[in-house]
């Protein structure tokens, strides 16, 4: 929607009128993820979305890493498939997992491609009629759940101290919203991310029916945002993995494209830890694989005094 709108209904959606139903919790190394579900303002949909906490965290004040997931996926697959929790609760840090978009709202086609619509809302705010009414993964992530964790898990600090980390489709995710953004994230990391969108399969399909174009793209392409100035300051490093045997690497398309992202950051001065991995592929046996670095990558930022 317009920000008029999304304005009136965030005004609308007070702390109090948070209603979170917990729909299930699950006994992983130490401590606990549960899977919530609440009325999303920013979506006008249901949302949910998965928590971890270790048992010894502390009552208040603990930091957070959200964990943005790919193409298809929900709240529930890095929780399930990462293994990120035995690190987590070593280091005693909490894990935010949303989903990937909204579910159910109606929209005609949106259940039709794997790479669009359901499950694929590649963080951003659409503008195009009708995904704008619902579409709007950007505000949700960076503003609307931020404020439902205040209520839902008030252990956490929601509004700083996070860090960002991402697959795929999520890498993506992490490194736009963590550059766009950049007071609300203390760290940043990525696995196979699709750093540079605009010139993908995938993003064109993304920018062209959300955004109008493939050039309207260029305000959540990583790659893009480096070049244009972002503030590439905030972040002392950027530590991102990508498997030498990646089919979305080395296949006919491209649709990763690290090589830009490393083009730009080394024209704009941001340091970027690019580890490629032989024999490693896209799956999450890739990223289980290295998810312990990128837990220890996040808490060494995260719980600096």
């Amino acid at each position: 929607p317009a920000p008029r709108i999304l304005a009136a209904r965030a005004m609308a959606a007070t702390k109090a009128s948070h209603v979170v139903e917990t729909l299930g919790r699950f006994r992983q190394f130490g401590g606990w993820w549960t899977r919530y579900r609440h009325p999303s303002w920013a979506c006008g949909t249901p949302m949910t979305f998965s928590v971890f906490l270790p048992d010894d965290a502390p009552a208040k004040g603990v930091p957070a890493l959200w964990t943005l997931a790919g193409l298809t996926c929900t709240d529930e697959n890095f929780p399930q498939k990462a293994g990120a929790a035995r690190r987590a609760a070593a280091r005693k840090i909490a894990l935010v997992a949303p989903d990937t978009s909204p579910r159910g709202a109606g929209l005609p086609g949106e259940d039709d491609a794997y790479d669009f619509g359901s499950g694929a809302g590649f963080y951003l705010d659409a503008t195009e009629a009708p995904w704008s009414t619902h579409y709007n993964m950007e505000t949700y992530i960076t503003a609307e759940l931020p404020e439902v964790l205040e209520t839902a898990v008030p252990e956490i600090i929601a509004g700083g101290r996070a860090g960002i980390t991402g697959h795929s489709m999520g890498g993506h995710g992490a490194l736009t919203l963590a550059w766009k953004h950049p007071d609300r994230y203390a760290s940043v990391s990525a696995f196979a991310p699709i750093c540079h969108p605009t010139a993908v399969p995938w993003g064109a399909t993304a920018f062209e029916g959300y955004l109008g174009s493939v050039d309207a793209g260029r305000a959540h392409d990583a790659a893009e945002l480096v070049r244009a100035g972002a503030q590439t300051t905030a972040f002392d490093t950027v530590l991102v993995d990508v498997g030498a045997d990646d089919a979305f690497l080395v296949g006919d398309v491209d649709q990763l494209r690290p090589d830009a992202l490393r083009e730009a950051c080394e024209a704009a001065g941001q340091s970027l830890d690019l580890r490629v991995h032989p024999g490693y592929d896209h799956s999450y046996f890739f990223v289980s694989t290295f998810v312990d670095d990128h837990v220890d990558f996040h808490a060494d930022r995260l719980l600096r005094p």
